[in-house]
């Protein structure tokens, strides 16, 4: 098993919503190509007429309802997913036919809607999400001038056919396996969030202050997510016609008989709120995607309100978190398309656990079983987007699994550490297997459970 190479920062992103693995990656897609494209000869330039992309997989099966049409075209119209701004999409969206021009350099390609093609849900290729962007010539039936095959596999990550990752750093404390992490803990007698830390540093070369800048600016954009999702009412993008909930939620938990049901009450309304922002396509942070956004920042508010804890131990919190997502990522997938809801919201409840664990100044043995707990209570879940839209059941799922990873770290605070008997690892392998073994049509593609259960919104 390989070492875990990955930064923080490529599973906290930031960008637009509803979907990282149908928006953000398709978005960084396209803006490789664009940027790629322009390297080429001028000769070759010259000669281009036409471009095409082709969506596999659940990419062509919801990506209706997700905007993963406007969102490769942003890309390819010189947008990153980080600094397109929500009205530009908007506009996209309003628009799909409008030529835009795609800017080669020695000239201009005017592309729109028509140029993407929803292509076949089942296919051959490794990876179930796959876009193929293609640059033609004047005649389409030639080879075209340039190709590039992507897959987004989930959290914004995309992977390209023939092109090595940058190499990166190795990883001061390295490790696989939560296993592998506990014994570096052990024998450095780090904290868990120093470790990760430490490890950010020696695989990026950004300084410590670099990356708790970046940090903290994570856990702003989050909480921004939900102060703007709290403050406001209406309906969702969309044919479902979907109101939105959050800040009537949060008014109502104001009148809350008993204490308890207060705090369950405002973490569920916002993970609405964050997830209702993500839905209506406006910036949120891939926690681990987008799918899942509202669950960390639900957390990280009521840390921050309720529990009253420090931003040094949220921002730590963020870490042990960040530890979750990179076993998770690294031994079984983050993506809905790859495993089903178990693997986006599944991994984002058992972060959130283990965030607060670590932030309330718990060890490792209980931050690892607050989290197996979260994840263990995910497995079988199905990804199954009425109307391929991130809305019904995936708004709602945010708050579940929030109050979810709360019941987590109950659970893991007050058991006994040494008889807890399944290990973080064991519940990540489950989820792997049951991933593999679950039907396509449970995977995103909005072909089964409630997506076909509920055909009239």
């Amino acid at each position: 098993m390989s070492d875990i190479q990955l930064s923080v920062f490529d599973l906290f992103k930031i960008g637009p919503g509803p979907s990282s693995s149908h928006t953000i990656g398709p978005m960084k897609a396209g803006y490789d190509f664009i940027k790629t494209v322009r390297m080429l000869p001028v000769e070759t330039l010259s000669k281009a007429s036409g471009l095409m992309v082709h969506l596999f997989g659940s990419l062509s099966a919801t990506g209706k309802g997700h905007g993963t049409d406007r969102a490769v075209l942003a890309g390819l119209l010189g947008h990153a997913p980080e600094s397109c701004l929500p009205e530009f999409l908007d506009e996209l969206a309003a628009e799909p036919l409008a030529q835009r021009p795609m800017d080669l350099g020695a000239h201009s390609l005017m592309i729109n809607a028509n140029n993407v093609v929803f292509d076949a849900i089942e296919h051959n290729f490794p990876f179930n999400n796959t876009m193929i962007i293609r640059l033609t010539g004047p005649d389409a039936k030639e080879a075209p001038l340039f190709e590039r095959e992507y897959a987004s596999v989930g959290g914004g990550f995309i992977q390209i056919k023939g092109k090595p990752e940058k190499p990166r750093g190795a990883p001061a404390y390295p490790y696989g396996t939560m296993e592998e992490l506990k014994k570096q803990l052990a024998e450095s007698d780090l904290s868990l969030h120093r470790l990760i830390l430490e490890n950010e540093m020696a695989v990026t070369g950004a300084a410590e202050t670099e990356i708790v800048a970046g940090l903290d600016t994570i856990l702003q954009v989050m909480d921004t997510a939900v102060s703007a999702g709290l403050s406001v009412e209406g309906v969702l993008p969309g044919s479902i016609g979907l109101a939105r909930k959050a800040k009537q939620i949060l008014k109502r938990s104001q009148g809350r008989r008993y204490p308890q049901e207060t705090i369950i009450s405002q973490l569920c309304a916002f993970a609405f709120a964050a997830s209702e922002e993500n839905a209506a396509g406006h910036i949120i942070v891939t926690a681990p995607t987008c799918g899942s956004a509202g669950i960390i920042p639900a957390m990280a508010r009521i840390m921050r309100t309720r529990l009253a804890l420090s931003e040094q131990s949220i921002r730590e919190g963020l870490l042990a978190a960040a530890a979750v997502g990179f076993l998770a990522k690294h031994n079984a997938t983050i993506a809905g398309a790859e495993g089903g809801c178990q693997a986006e919201i599944g991994v984002a409840s058992a972060m959130a656990a283990a965030m607060l664990a670590h932030a309330t100044g718990y060890g490792v043995h209980v931050t690892e079983n607050a989290a197996e707990t979260a994840l263990e209570h995910h497995l079988g879940m199905t990804c199954d987007p009425v109307a391929g839209y991130v809305q019904i059941p995936c708004i709602e799922r945010n708050a579940m699994s929030v109050v979810k990873a709360f019941t987590a770290f109950v659970i893991a605070t007050d058991e006994l550490p040494g008889q807890h008997k399944v290990g973080l690892d064991q519940a990540i392998a489950a989820m792997m297997a049951t991933g593999q073994d679950m039907n396509c049509k449970y995977k995103e593609t909005a072909l089964g459970g409630l997506a076909v259960s509920v055909p009239n919104c």
